[in-house]
């Protein structure tokens, strides 16, 4: 069996083409725009104090294209200011929640192969946000496609279990949350965390703000199947793309600056097609706001 995967890239500017896509299209929306006051010799720049103004109507079409079980992944940071952290992040997230969006988790993208530094009052970050969105209660979750190994600790803290290792048991700090660690024997994958520590990307020195490939990937597996589609309306070099391609997933990336574009065509024209499709029904978890914290 062959898919015939649909890879569209679009030279706009995202608001203008947004309005052209059928409601409730999208099965995930992943993306990484311009930072406040970042990449302002490329993008222009958005002034900290214009940034919600600027996003929130591009987050009002991604909220109508993407599918009621769909996720938005927004990779973003905050900056410092006169010694002083940014909150226009905090500020995006409130008035989001405004549009209908549901905050429903915070992944951290450790920079694993992030090189030492230091400020007057502040160390180097080595970390940046990767906030998800649905617009429903309910959305589509594959978590086992991003299961890891179990590692090391197993062998020694499994090897010998007291009582209330076998039960699930209340948290000691009052959280209501508990675990049964003896569930763990006999594992060798687990669930991740919600830290996700990858290197950055060094290979493609043509973007000033690369994704690594691994972060698409992450995502396009935890939160979508073959044949499904994927939205990037800030392409930049097309990694999205490519990465959703290899995977077997249709994508629409939209990128505004032709250089970019034409970078993102040529890389994507050279990515290859998962052809074979493979039977990976995966257990599908219609996942309840309620239940993030379980």
């Amino acid at each position: 069996m062959y898919l015939d995967i649909r890879t569209e890239l679009i030279n706009d500017d995202c608001l203008n083409y947004l309005k052209k896509l059928e409601n409730n299209s999208i099965d995930l929306i992943l993306t990484s725009p311009p930072y406040a006051d970042q990449r302002k010799s490329t993008y222009g720049g958005v002034k900290t104090d214009e940034y919600v103004k600027w996003f929130l109507p591009i987050s009002k079409e991604l909220l109508r294209v993407l599918k009621p079980t769909g996720t938005f992944i927004l990779n973003i940071k905050e900056k410092v200011i006169e010694g002083e952290r940014s909150t226009y992040v905090m500020e995006l997230i409130l008035e989001m929640r405004k549009q209908g969006w549901f905050w429903t988790e915070e992944f951290i993208w450790h920079k694993k192969n992030c090189h030492p530094g230091k400020w007057s009052n502040r160390f180097r970050d080595s970390w940046e946000r990767l906030l998800q969105f649905n617009k429903s209660k309910k959305f589509n979750m594959y978590q086992d496609a991003v299961k890891v190994p179990v590692g090391d600790w197993a062998k020694s803290r499994l090897k010998t279990l007291s009582n209330n290792d076998k039960v699930r048991t209340s948290s000691a700090v009052g959280s209501g949350f508990g675990k049964n660690v003896s569930n763990w024997i006999g594992r060798d994958t687990v669930y991740p965390t919600n830290v996700l520590h990858l290197a950055t990307e060094s290979s493609n020195k043509n973007h000033s703000a690369a994704f690594p490939e691994s972060i698409p990937e992450w995502f396009i597996k935890l939160f979508t199947q073959e044949a499904d589609t994927v939205l990037d309306p800030f392409l930049g070099s097309g990694t999205t793309s490519v990465v959703a391609k290899r995977l077997n997933r249709h994508s629409i990336g939209i990128e505004l600056l032709p250089e970019y574009f034409t970078i993102a065509k040529h890389r994507i024209d050279k990515s290859e097609t998962n052809k074979p499709v493979i039977d990976n029904t995966l257990p599908l978890f219609n996942i309840e706001l309620s239940d993030i914290n379980g």
